[in-house]
Protein backbone atom coordinates (compact mmCIF):
# COMPACT_ATOMS: atom_id res chain seq x y z
CA UNK A 1 0.00 0.00 0.00
CA UNK A 2 0.82 3.70 -0.99
CA UNK A 3 0.27 7.14 -0.29
CA UNK A 4 -2.24 8.61 -3.39
CA UNK A 5 0.18 11.46 -4.04
CA UNK A 6 3.87 10.75 -5.00
CA UNK A 7 6.08 11.53 -2.48
CA UNK A 8 9.47 11.48 -0.50
CA UNK A 9 9.81 10.48 2.60
CA UNK A 10 13.12 10.03 5.59
CA UNK A 11 11.76 7.66 8.36
CA UNK A 12 12.17 8.66 12.04
CA UNK A 13 14.85 7.04 14.33
CA UNK A 14 12.02 5.77 16.51
CA UNK A 15 10.06 2.60 15.62
CA UNK A 16 6.40 3.37 16.84
CA UNK A 17 4.64 6.50 17.71
CA UNK A 18 6.69 9.00 15.44
CA UNK A 19 5.89 12.40 15.26
CA UNK A 20 4.88 13.28 11.41
CA UNK A 21 5.64 15.99 9.30
CA UNK A 22 4.08 16.77 6.22
CA UNK A 23 5.64 18.82 3.82
CA UNK A 24 3.68 20.75 1.24
CA UNK A 25 5.77 22.94 -1.54
CA UNK A 26 4.97 26.05 -3.80
CA UNK A 27 3.54 26.53 -6.79
CA UNK A 28 5.70 25.69 -9.56
CA UNK A 29 7.75 23.70 -7.52
CA UNK A 30 8.32 20.00 -6.57
CA UNK A 31 8.88 17.02 -3.60
CA UNK A 32 12.74 17.46 -3.71
CA UNK A 33 12.38 21.49 -2.79
CA UNK A 34 10.88 21.14 1.17
CA UNK A 35 13.00 18.02 1.39
CA UNK A 36 16.40 19.65 1.57
CA UNK A 37 15.06 20.84 4.83
CA UNK A 38 14.83 16.98 6.19
CA UNK A 39 18.21 16.43 7.15
CA UNK A 40 18.57 19.75 8.99
CA UNK A 41 15.26 18.10 11.20
CA UNK A 42 14.82 16.22 14.40
CA UNK A 43 15.78 12.45 13.77
CA UNK A 44 12.56 11.50 15.57
CA UNK A 45 10.10 13.21 12.89
CA UNK A 46 8.76 10.92 10.05
CA UNK A 47 8.76 12.91 7.23
CA UNK A 48 6.91 13.07 4.63
CA UNK A 49 7.47 15.50 1.14
CA UNK A 50 4.26 15.67 -1.22
CA UNK A 51 4.39 15.85 -4.82
CA UNK A 52 1.22 18.39 -5.85
CA UNK A 53 -1.30 16.54 -8.50
CA UNK A 54 -1.51 19.27 -11.29
CA UNK A 55 2.18 19.07 -13.76
CA UNK A 56 2.77 22.41 -15.34
CA UNK A 57 4.86 22.81 -18.17
CA UNK A 58 7.93 22.73 -18.71
CA UNK A 59 8.56 21.63 -15.58
CA UNK A 60 6.61 21.79 -12.17
CA UNK A 61 3.97 21.01 -10.19
CA UNK A 62 0.65 23.14 -8.91
CA UNK A 63 -1.77 22.38 -6.08
CA UNK A 64 -4.54 24.53 -7.84
CA UNK A 65 -4.65 27.24 -11.11
CA UNK A 66 -3.41 30.64 -10.71
CA UNK A 67 -4.91 32.57 -13.91
CA UNK A 68 -4.14 35.54 -15.28
CA UNK A 69 -6.49 37.45 -17.75
CA UNK A 70 -7.27 40.78 -18.49
CA UNK A 71 -10.90 40.98 -16.72
CA UNK A 72 -10.36 39.15 -13.71
CA UNK A 73 -6.75 39.80 -13.11
CA UNK A 74 -4.79 37.05 -10.81
CA UNK A 75 -7.11 34.41 -9.55
CA UNK A 76 -7.12 30.83 -8.26
CA UNK A 77 -8.88 28.04 -9.05
CA UNK A 78 -10.42 27.24 -5.62
CA UNK A 79 -12.19 24.23 -6.69
CA UNK A 80 -8.85 22.87 -7.70
CA UNK A 81 -7.82 24.36 -4.39
CA UNK A 82 -10.87 22.56 -2.26
CA UNK A 83 -10.24 19.30 -4.13
CA UNK A 84 -5.85 19.49 -3.45
CA UNK A 85 -7.21 20.36 0.55
CA UNK A 86 -9.01 16.78 0.96
CA UNK A 87 -6.36 15.26 -1.17
CA UNK A 88 -3.75 16.32 1.14
CA UNK A 89 -6.65 15.41 4.19
CA UNK A 90 -6.61 12.17 2.57
CA UNK A 91 -2.41 11.28 2.72
CA UNK A 92 -2.62 12.01 6.35
CA UNK A 93 -4.88 9.37 7.20
CA UNK A 94 -3.22 7.03 5.12
CA UNK A 95 0.30 8.00 6.25
CA UNK A 96 -0.90 7.23 9.70
CA UNK A 97 -2.21 3.62 8.46
CA UNK A 98 1.05 3.36 6.54
CA UNK A 99 3.97 4.02 8.86
CA UNK A 100 4.83 3.67 12.37
CA UNK A 101 3.52 7.00 13.48
CA UNK A 102 1.23 8.70 16.01
CA UNK A 103 -2.12 10.14 14.10
CA UNK A 104 -2.32 12.77 17.54
CA UNK A 105 1.24 13.94 16.39
CA UNK A 106 0.71 15.39 12.65
CA UNK A 107 2.71 18.74 11.43
CA UNK A 108 2.27 19.86 7.96
CA UNK A 109 4.54 22.34 6.88
CA UNK A 110 4.10 24.48 3.80
CA UNK A 111 5.72 27.34 1.64
CA UNK A 112 3.74 29.52 -0.29
CA UNK A 113 0.70 27.72 -1.92
CA UNK A 114 1.45 24.61 0.21
CA UNK A 115 0.82 27.32 2.87
CA UNK A 116 -2.46 28.14 1.71
CA UNK A 117 -3.28 24.84 1.46
CA UNK A 118 -2.15 23.55 4.93
CA UNK A 119 -3.54 26.38 6.55
CA UNK A 120 -6.76 24.97 4.85
CA UNK A 121 -6.70 21.63 5.71
CA UNK A 122 -5.45 22.63 9.55
CA UNK A 123 -8.99 24.90 9.98
CA UNK A 124 -11.33 22.22 8.14
CA UNK A 125 -10.23 18.82 9.68
CA UNK A 126 -8.38 20.10 12.91
CA UNK A 127 -8.17 16.82 14.49
CA UNK A 128 -6.06 15.67 12.03
CA UNK A 129 -3.22 18.29 12.62
CA UNK A 130 -1.13 19.41 15.52
CA UNK A 131 0.69 21.99 13.97
CA UNK A 132 1.35 23.95 10.96
CA UNK A 133 4.38 25.81 10.41
CA UNK A 134 3.16 28.35 7.38
CA UNK A 135 6.31 29.85 5.36
CA UNK A 136 5.16 32.56 2.62
CA UNK A 137 1.74 32.18 2.75
CA UNK A 138 -1.90 33.49 3.79
CA UNK A 139 -5.21 32.54 4.77
CA UNK A 140 -7.70 32.04 2.09
CA UNK A 141 -11.11 31.58 3.36
CA UNK A 142 -12.57 30.96 0.07
CA UNK A 143 -11.34 26.84 0.08
CA UNK A 144 -12.19 26.49 4.05
CA UNK A 145 -16.06 25.42 4.74
CA UNK A 146 -18.59 27.63 5.36
CA UNK A 147 -18.39 26.56 9.25
CA UNK A 148 -15.11 26.82 10.34
CA UNK A 149 -15.94 29.48 12.81
CA UNK A 150 -17.64 26.52 15.10
CA UNK A 151 -14.99 24.00 14.83
CA UNK A 152 -12.58 22.79 17.64
CA UNK A 153 -8.84 24.40 17.49
CA UNK A 154 -8.17 24.13 20.88
CA UNK A 155 -5.16 21.27 20.17
CA UNK A 156 -3.86 23.09 16.98
CA UNK A 157 -0.57 25.64 17.32
CA UNK A 158 0.49 27.44 14.16
CA UNK A 159 3.91 29.30 13.19
CA UNK A 160 4.05 31.50 10.50
CA UNK A 161 6.45 33.96 8.56
CA UNK A 162 6.46 36.25 6.04
CA UNK A 163 9.31 37.89 4.05
CA UNK A 164 9.04 41.79 4.48
CA UNK A 165 9.89 42.48 0.68
CA UNK A 166 7.95 39.36 -0.62
CA UNK A 167 7.07 40.29 -4.37
CA UNK A 168 5.13 37.51 -4.79
CA UNK A 169 2.53 37.49 -1.99
CA UNK A 170 2.22 40.54 -0.02
CA UNK A 171 3.15 40.64 2.90
CA UNK A 172 -0.14 43.07 4.19
CA UNK A 173 -1.60 39.59 3.18
CA UNK A 174 0.21 37.58 5.77
CA UNK A 175 0.15 40.18 8.67
CA UNK A 176 -3.76 39.06 8.35
CA UNK A 177 -3.19 35.81 10.08
CA UNK A 178 -2.38 36.65 13.64
CA UNK A 179 -5.53 38.45 13.96
CA UNK A 180 -7.79 35.90 12.25
CA UNK A 181 -6.37 33.32 14.36
CA UNK A 182 -6.70 35.83 17.46
CA UNK A 183 -10.25 35.64 16.76
CA UNK A 184 -10.37 31.70 16.45
CA UNK A 185 -8.22 31.35 20.13
CA UNK A 186 -5.66 29.80 17.79
CA UNK A 187 -2.46 29.59 19.32
CA UNK A 188 -0.13 30.94 16.85
CA UNK A 189 3.65 32.54 16.70
CA UNK A 190 4.03 35.14 13.37
CA UNK A 191 7.69 36.55 12.38
CA UNK A 192 8.48 38.61 9.86
CA UNK A 193 12.14 38.39 7.96
CA UNK A 194 13.69 40.84 5.72
CA UNK A 195 13.26 38.94 2.59
CA UNK A 196 11.64 38.10 -0.37
CA UNK A 197 9.85 35.33 -0.79
CA UNK A 198 11.83 32.50 0.70
CA UNK A 199 12.83 31.66 3.73
CA UNK A 200 16.15 33.19 5.40
CA UNK A 201 18.00 31.09 7.88
CA UNK A 202 16.92 32.85 10.88
CA UNK A 203 13.39 32.04 9.69
CA UNK A 204 14.55 28.57 9.82
CA UNK A 205 16.21 28.23 13.10
CA UNK A 206 12.82 29.75 14.51
CA UNK A 207 10.95 27.62 13.33
CA UNK A 208 12.49 24.48 13.86
CA UNK A 209 13.12 25.80 17.46
CA UNK A 210 9.43 26.12 17.79
CA UNK A 211 8.70 23.05 16.06
CA UNK A 212 10.81 21.02 18.51
CA UNK A 213 9.05 21.81 21.57
CA UNK A 214 5.80 21.22 20.19
CA UNK A 215 6.75 17.43 19.02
Amino acid sequence: MSLSLEYVSRPSTLKENAPLLIMCHGYGSDENDLFSFASELPEELYIISLKAPIAMQPYGNAWYAINFDAEQGKWSDNEQAKASRDRIAKVIDEACEIFPVDKNNVTLLGFSQGTILSLAVALTFPKKIKNVVALSGYINTDIMDSDFTKKDYSNLSIYSSHGSADQVIPVDWARQTPKFLDHLNIEHTYSEFPVGHGVAPQNFYEFKDWLMKRI
